[in-house]
């Protein structure tokens, strides 16, 4: 199902970056790169990095506060939270949970989402389908990561991408014509090993021997992922504008995964939409992963970028390998 029972948008934003910046120039005194390397190859020229006692439930609550506000929603009136992560307070209890009891939603609820760096458009979908159907009515979706946690700070290929953050949404029903207008969502599992941190899971627990390896990183391929990343990029765009009965002509706004501004640039050319319609601030944030479509949202409406009535595309592509894209009538 592609189109909603009782049309669901985004009522309230909010977002949050932890106030620690580390620069590309703080990182050549850690690692053989330089700023002129990283920002030729990823656009990239800083990222935030939350302190170590931080865990990505203190940055959604952060988050989640002025997007409620904003919607005029208090916590006890939320019926969902989903929380899309890949780097979760600890394996159980869902992070969705902490973030219940520390919103005072007691009424709510709650759980994980974990679809790599699409994370935040496959929970969108979901929640917007749980709204729509009339099993909830105020639901807070959220983006949030301490991804420098799990960082091998000397491994170029990683380290320089990577920051920490969160973004947040409420989805309540909207007027006829507005909201979402369609989706589509997709994975290729015979890619996994692409993105992926080896240990920790029940395939291989962590141990003397995966601590000793370095097994608890982040490691990835990087042309590999870079490939998929554009040609997902495209599809989904193209697939969820056309089950809009949109084309691409109608889109005002393009919000992407912030991850590389190459691949972001790529996609647009064979989209054939000019970068003036795509909304980035990767080089301000690096790739926040499931936080960086929420925080390029919030950013690009705090900005005046995006106006009531405009055509936005989200789209997104992960670790999975996942991709996803959901055109909204704002």
């Amino acid at each position: 199902m592609n189109r909603c029972l009782v049309p669901v948008g985004i009522t309230g934003l909010g977002s949050y970056v932890p106030p620690r910046v580390l620069t590309n120039s703080d990182l050549e005194k850690m690692v053989d790169t330089s700023d002129e390397w990283i920002q030729t190859r990823t656009g990239i020229r800083e990222r935030r990095i939350a302190d170590p006692e931080v865990a990505s439930s203190d940055l959604a609550v952060l988050a989640a506060r002025p997007a409620l506000e904003r919607a005029g929603v208090a916590p006890t009136d939320l019926d969902l939270i989903i929380v899309a992560t890949v780097s979760p307070d600890m394996l159980y209890p869902a992070t969705a949970c902490i973030v219940q009891d520390r919103l005072g939603a007691d009424h709510a609820a709650a759980f994980d989402l974990e679809a790599g760096c699409t994370g935040f458009v496959y929970a969108l979908i979901v929640g917007s389908q749980m709204v729509a159907t009339g099993a909830h009515r105020n639901a807070l979706i959220i983006g949030a990561e301490v991804l420098s946690k799990f960082l091998d700070w000397t491994d170029r290929a990683t380290c320089v991408l990577l920051g920490d953050g969160a973004g947040a949404a409420v989805l309540q029903p909207v007027e006829e014509g507005r909201g979402l207008l369609s989706f589509t969502l997709g994975s290729v599992g015979s890619g996994g090993d692409a993105l992926k941190i080896p240990a920790g899971g029940s395939r291989m627990p962590t141990s003397e021997e995966t601590v000793r390896n370095r097994l608890h990183f982040t490691v990835m391929q990087g042309q590999e992922v870079f490939k998929f990343a554009v040609k997902a990029i495209e599809d989904a765009c193209r697939i969820s504008v056309e089950r809009a009965g949109l084309s691409l002509d109608d889109v005002n706004v393009v919000v992407p995964h912030q991850a590389n501004s190459r691949i972001i640039d790529a996609a647009a050319k064979r989209l054939g939409i000019p970068m003036e319609r795509f909304f980035s601030n990767v080089d301000r944030y690096g790739n926040t992963s499931t936080a960086s479509i929420p925080i390029a949202l919030e950013e690009a409406v705090q900005e005046g970028r995006i106006q009531r009535g405009d055509v936005v595309v989200l789209v997104g592509f992960g670790a999975g390998l996942t991709w996803g894209a959901a055109t909204l009538r704002w």
